[in-house]
């Protein structure tokens, strides 16, 4: 059967990404549908319009439907959910917040009740091939050591409700799992492409670089207590071809994946290879984290200096995500995660190029 792509998430970074990708790759299929919220409705018709020109995609073949994970039916006509049903071979289910400062009801509502809408959708589905779910290797929350990609263990507490809803939303996909042929997807923090460093926003190891960028007059950088957490960085054509090959894969079916990189470097580590590669400058000296801490907890030092507090959190984290499985169900596909230090000129040069478009930034409260 040719398959027909439901996709939610769109038009994000990730979900974008793995359409491209689909594209590139000229993989066959019959229709692609994409969940899009109406306020973004105009922004997905432009994408579509290049696609149709760059890649000669037919408009009937690439169909945007105004809807909402956290609506029942999606907020979809009853009509084109019976056409859907009938139909849709691949989901790929990406809508979600990702946002560690994120308020818990706006959290619980688009990342469990929306989660738990497409999972009913997902059941309906008499012609459903493979459901795929984006998770995050951090559903771990708090608990340290390693961390295997087949256990899904309640942590004693979370760092924030991001990872405590999506802890919540896997729960609810795991009892899909038992019913239809599943793929869940635990990425860690997605940069930007390996090559190009290409990106839609600067957040998560961005950060750092924007901490960096302004103060770069500064006499000295000093380090920051022992950040000797482990960040876990991957890029998003990794990314991409993971998920498709994992998605058109039989061996894919009802498995949990870390998509993460089996040896990341610690937050030091980070940040170190970032100020000499942005500034050709070492640290010298070291300050306590909590004073970085208790800097961060005015709103005016973080709007200034363009960092979330709760980034600290991941920092001084002592777990560890073990991928043996996503390795080696990879490796017939000749597909592994590049060493993130030879990533770091074309992702620094990038945030460089684009550093004043503030599209790129997210907002800090």
């Amino acid at each position: 059967m040719t398959p027909v792509y439901f996709f939610t998430g769109f038009p994000g970074f990730v979900a974008n990404q793995i359409i491209v990708g689909l594209l590139e790759k000229g993989m066959e299929f019959k229709r692609m549908y994409v969940l899009v919220l109406p306020s973004l409705k105009e922004q997905a018709e432009a994408i579509r319009g290049e696609w149709m020109e760059k890649y000669g995609l037919l408009e009937d073949r690439f169909q945007i439907l105004s809807g909402d994970i956290t609506e029942r039916d999606l907020g979809l006509e009853r009509e084109t959910v019976k056409e859907l049903q009938g139909s849709v071979s691949h989901v790929f289910h990406l809508a979600a917040i990702y946002d560690l400062a994120v308020p818990k009801d706006v959290a619980y509502r688009v990342n469990v009740i929306g989660t738990k809408n497409m999972n009913q959708f997902v059941l309906n589905l008499s012609e459903l091939q493979r459901y795929v779910y984006f998770s995050t290797a951090y559903v771990a929350g708090k608990r340290e050591g390693i961390l295997r990609e087949d256990e899904l263990v309640r942590p004693p507490s979370f760092k924030n409700y991001y990872e405590e809803t999506k802890f919540e939303a896997e729960i609810l996909v795991k009892d899909v799992m038992e019913k239809r042929p599943v793929t869940i997807i635990r990425p860690g923090i997605i940069k930007g492409h390996s090559k190009t460093g290409e990106t839609s926003k600067f957040d998560g190891p961005y950060l750092f670089l924007n901490a960096i960028y302004r103060l770069k007059h500064a006499p000295f950088f000093p380090k920051v207590g022992k950040l000797n957490g482990k960040v876990n960085l991957v890029p998003i054509d990794f990314i991409v071809d993971a998920v498709i090959y994992l998605s058109h894969e039989k061996k894919g079916e009802k498995k949990t994946y870390h998509l993460t990189d089996p040896n990341p470097y610690t937050a030091e580590e980070l940040y170190e290879m970032m100020l000499k590669e942005m500034l050709g400058r070492s640290p010298k000296g070291r300050i306590p984290l909590s004073l970085v801490n208790f800097l961060l907890s005015f709103p005016s030092i973080r709007r200034t200096l363009h960092v979330e507090k709760e980034i600290t959190d991941y920092f001084i984290w002592q777990g560890t995500f073990d991928s043996t499985i996503a390795q080696r169900d990879l490796l017939e596909g000749g597909i592994s995660c590049p060493d993130l230090k030879e990533q770091l000129p074309s992702m620094i040069d990038f945030y460089l190029r684009h550093r004043e478009d503030q599209r790129f930034h997210i907002k800090i409260r």
